[in-house]
């Protein structure tokens, strides 16, 4: 006869766990994106790097932060079929931790977002609505695989992008500073959808209809790898009739790259979307920088 020891269920969460719950590595576009937002105003940096620095912290460990424990919570029991060793599911953030981590970020989100300005608050608080929504129900956009990764692309890159060119302009930024952030928030649609192969089988069970789920792995690539080029194709003709030829030659050099990587992708989607999040993905944040640049002499 055999002894069965049961292990204590924990009270308080791992520190570990509470850093992996906020996912830092997800932290990387927004803050890149704010950049890219204060870069392309051409605004002098002298007097505005306390904004500057504030507000990448806001839009990556302290909003991004927070999104990331909205949506494990709310995402508790697909993780518990695709990744069971998650912090929440395996019990290292034990009760309703998880929803406290992230309540507890939402407000503090709204308090860093308040010392940007009205332009910086309102687009925290956009930020903030826009992660519960995607996540929690009843709303849960997740769900839909237009418009979950839309809502996504362009809180990563389109709202940051935004924001630094509002705070540092003190206004509402130059019509083309929001036409190109947002034609690259549309093609984050695709780095979204690329995204939602790791979870395939976990959403197929819970009725999360990603592309993945409703188109099947190699369809979902092919949209992917559209709604990833046409924004920027557009990018390159707009820099091209905004007489700046060498950045759009810059940022078309970095597609033809990409498209390169897209034919290896397509040849296995669901075993190298990963891979194409390390390569295609890399190119692509680096044209908007290049864009970034390009926009200080046109707005």
């Amino acid at each position: 006869m055999s002894t069965v020891t049961s292990l204590p269920t924990r009270r308080l969460p791992e520190p570990a766990a509470a850093l992996q719950l906020i996912k830092p590595i997800t932290w990387f576009p927004p803050m890149w994106a704010y950049l890219c937002g204060v870069i392309s105003v051409g605004v002098p940096l002298g007097g505005s790097l306390t904004f500057v620095i504030l507000g990448i912290i806001l839009a990556g460990p302290i909003v991004c932060g927070m999104s990331q424990a909205a949506n494990d919570w709310c995402d508790r029991h697909v993780d518990a079929i695709n990744e069971p060793d998650r912090p929440i599911p395996s019990g290292r953030i034990p009760g309703r931790w998880g929803l406290w981590i992230a309540l507890a970020m939402s407000v503090l989100s709204l308090l860093v977002g308040s010392l940007l300005g009205p332009w910086g608050f309102a687009a925290t608080i956009v930020g903030v609505a826009a992660a519960w929504a995607y996540s929690a129900e009843p709303v849960r956009l997740k769900r839909s695989g237009w418009w979950g990764p839309g809502l996504v692309g362009l809180c990563y890159e389109g709202l940051p992008w935004f924001t630094g060119a509002a705070v540092l302009s003190a206004g509402f930024p130059a019509w083309e500073i929001v036409v190109i952030a947002a034609l690259y928030a549309l093609g984050a649609h695709g780095i979204m959808t690329l995204n939602d192969f790791k979870a395939l089988e976990g959403d197929r069970q819970m009725g999360v209809n990603s592309l993945p789920v409703t188109l099947g792995p190699r369809r979902a690539a092919i949209a992917a790898c559209w709604i990833m080029a046409l924004p920027q194709l557009a990018v390159v003709s707009l820099l091209a009739i905004w007489d700046r030829p060498l950045f759009a030659l810059a940022i078309a050099a970095a597609l033809a790259a990409q498209l390169a990587a897209m034919r290896v992708l397509l040849r296995d989607p669901k075993g190298r979307a990963p891979w194409y999040n390390g390569t295609g993905v890399t190119l692509y944040v680096a044209g908007m920088m290049v864009a970034a640049f390009a926009l200080r002499g046109i707005a």
